[in-house]
């Protein structure tokens, strides 16, 4: 298990394409990382960074005590796992599971102790004797997780591990990663476009977007005090609602059509802001804001609520027994619902 460390690490490409811009922070030995962000944002480039199959363009690197910018990725002691599981289709299971511990001249009974140990713990015993193409893709992802965890490493990397899965299969699997990182408490860095695996599966969230870093918190602090209006609009499903509003003298906020909100803008915000309230932080029928309700949408356990707000777009998430009906209702707000963003900077006033 390690700690790792990135100090001003900066990655730029010939070309002039700066994929990462220059960032520092550390992770903890045992924590589990979730580097989450549209694609082109610059995660999966960060952690190959920091598997050493991306060279640094500036910067230092720590892997526990040791700078690791110029060692062999063969050589910092981290396991990888690949979305398209990088399984031999000619081997079994177990030679599969075996084959980086093969190719380190560790002694025959060594290894079929480690993968019967792996294979025990991630439920693959009955299947050490099949190939890939006998197993189902939930069981391949567990093959190459079983490799990484043979090699017993410092840190894991996960990059996009559950893309080619099915969403039950997803949901099932994310659940075991978090499981079995916890259970062997190594550190682990997880990459993903999915802001839902982020927000159930990471200690702290690290969101990125054109190459920076907008923030960094663990879930609660992420999805309950967004940094930017990116984060406010990336992390939550459905997302921030997001509204132009004039700030007057005593920090009011009113909307568009003159709609005066609940909460206040901080002391020193600009003349104009943007609004952010999140759908579940809408109360009906309990105050004076009028909404109009065009679309209804169904979603089981939820019902979200499509209309317009003070001349803009908003949506309003209610549970599944509240009524609700097309056209125009008063709404309320909860204690805290507002967020107040600079509509310049795009940051968290």
């Amino acid at each position: 298990m390690a700690q790792v460390t990135l100090e001003q690490v900066r990655k730029v490409y010939p070309n002039g394409n700066e994929a990462v811009q220059t960032c520092s922070f550390e992770i903890p030995d045992g924590e589990f990382v979730v580097l989450v962000g549209p694609s082109g944002c610059g995660k999966s480039t960060l952690l190959r960074m920091v598997a050493g199959r991306e060279e640094i363009s500036d910067g230092s690197l720590y892997i526990g005590d040791n700078i690791v910018n110029d060692v062999d990725p063969a050589d910092r002691n981290i396991a990888m796992v690949f979305q398209n599981y990088a399984l031999y289709p000619h081997m079994t299971v177990e030679r599969n599971m075996g084959y980086g511990l093969r190719n380190r001249g560790i002694p025959k009974a060594e290894i079929a102790e480690k993968v019967r140990e792996a294979a025990s713990m991630l439920n693959l015993t009955e299947f050490l004797e099949r190939r890939p193409s006998q197993l189902s893709g939930g069981q391949r992802q567990r093959v190459a997780m079983g490799r990484a965890i043979v090699r017993q490493p410092e840190l894991f990397l996960f990059d996009e591990p559950l893309s080619n899965l099915d969403a039950k299969l997803r949901n099932q699997m994310r659940i075991e990663i978090k499981a079995l990182q916890r259970r062997l408490g190594t550190t682990a860095v997880y990459v993903t476009h999915d802001q839902v695996e982020a927000m159930t599966m990471a200690d702290r969230i690290i969101v990125l977007n054109q190459g920076r870093i907008e923030q960094i918190g663990t879930p609660s602090d992420v999805y309950n005090h967004p940094a930017s209006t990116f984060v406010a609009s990336f992390i939550g499903a459905p997302p921030m609602n997001l509204l132009p509003a004039s700030v007057g003298a005593d920090q009011a906020l009113t909307l568009a059509d003159g709609t005066v909100l609940s909460g206040r803008a901080p002391e020193g915000a600009p003349a104009s802001v943007l609004v952010g309230v999140r759908p579940e932080d809408v109360v009906l029928g309990s105050g004076d804001i009028p909404f109009t309700i065009d679309i209804i949408e169904e979603l089981g356990a939820l019902r979200l609520l499509h209309g317009r707000l003070g001349g803009a777009a908003f949506s309003v998430s209610i549970g599944k027994d509240e009524q609700a009906e097309t056209g125009e209702v008063k709404i309320g707000l909860k204690q805290g619902a507002v967020h107040v963003f600079d509509p310049t900077s795009e940051r968290r006033i």
